[in-house]
């Protein structure tokens, strides 16, 4: 069918089958053919052919640039596949928020570099939200609900929370058994500029909203919050990747079994990059990478499920 397009646009120019035919060095009577394949497979007469002339009906007038663009579209993609077919070089920028670009980006930018040495990494760590235009970044990962914008987004994994708590603090203070139930309890809480996504959020409570919950400790760092419930101070509702390490080491227990947020449109932790870049491409590898390393589900949920699976089979 691309051929048809593109001996259609051919025909569109110069308004003579004979004429594109010799441009071609094919018989008249196949450039005919490919137009009527074309014709038949769109389902509609693109050209009022008459003697002396071919004029483009108001179909063809309206697919005249869409067929263009589908040309244009191939020809970039042949150029970002042949890019990845030899050895990627050149420098990506790219920008990750502070705990999981510790923890993840870190680790997979260096297996990134290690597969591809003659590509050069500028990796931005930090939680300030920056404009990708205005600093040429390449690459954002971004955590959470993604507001409207012209950045083509692509999902790495979904980002779910977990309600937490230490051995000893539930030996102490004892087990909610529903997030009800978190209302009597010590809850460590994030004290950030914005609302967090789905922080205390649980579908069968309070109409979707948060939990009134309180607790001793309020904090902007998660870091001090996952510290402190390891200490058996409180109870935490923190993303899994970040508490995975600590759920697995056994300083932290998973409460609920199921915390699906109430929201229609769930968090997720996605890379954004700018449409229409010259290192699209390269952009696309290094995306591509992220996923594989992340895997399908994410390796920290994976790990998770894993070992409480084990862990409650253990006490049955």
């Amino acid at each position: 069918m691309i051929d048809a397009i593109r001996i259609f646009l051919a025909i569109a120019e110069h308004g003579s089958l004979s004429r594109v035919a010799r441009q071609e060095t094919i018989a008249v009577s196949s450039v005919s053919r490919k137009l009527d394949t074309l014709e038949a497979d769109l389902g509609f007469k693109l050209f009022n052919r008459s003697s002396r002339r071919l004029l483009l009906t108001d179909a063809g007038e309206q697919f005249l640039p869409r067929a263009r663009n589908i040309l244009l579209e191939l020809e970039e993609a042949k150029h970002d596949l042949s890019a990845l077919s030899s050895d990627p070089k050149g420098l990506l920028t790219v920008t990750a928020p502070s705990s999981f670009g510790r923890m993840y980006v870190a680790p997979a930018v260096a297996r990134f570099l290690k597969r591809y040495p003659q590509m050069q990494i500028d990796l931005h760590i930090g939680d300030e939200i920056i404009d990708l235009a205005a600093r040429r970044i390449d690459i954002a990962i971004r955590i959470g609900v993604l507001p409207d914008s012209d950045l083509v987004a692509t999902q790495l994994a979904p980002s779910k929370r977990l309600v937490c708590a230490s051995p000893e603090y539930i030996a102490k203070h004892g087990r909610p058994q529903t997030p009800e139930d978190l209302l009597n309890h010590n809850c460590l809480l994030a004290s950030h500029v914005k609302p967090v996504y789905g922080l205390w959020c649980f579908a069968s409570l309070n109409k979707g909203a948060a939990l009134p919950v309180k607790g001793s400790l309020i904090s902007n760092d998660t870091y001090s919050l996952l510290n402190a419930a390891v200490e058996g101070i409180g109870i935490i509702h923190l993303a899994s990747w970040l508490v995975r390490d600590k759920i697995l080491s056994g300083e932290l227990v998973p409460l609920f079994s199921d915390e699906d947020l109430p929201a229609k449109i769930a968090p997720a932790i996605h890379a954004v990059r700018m449409p229409g870049r010259s290192h699209a491409a390269k952009a696309q590898l290094f995306i591509a990478h992220l996923k594989s390393e992340f895997g399908e589900p994410a390796y920290w949920d994976k790990d998770i499920n894993e070992f409480t699976a084990k862990q409650f089979a253990t006490k049955k």
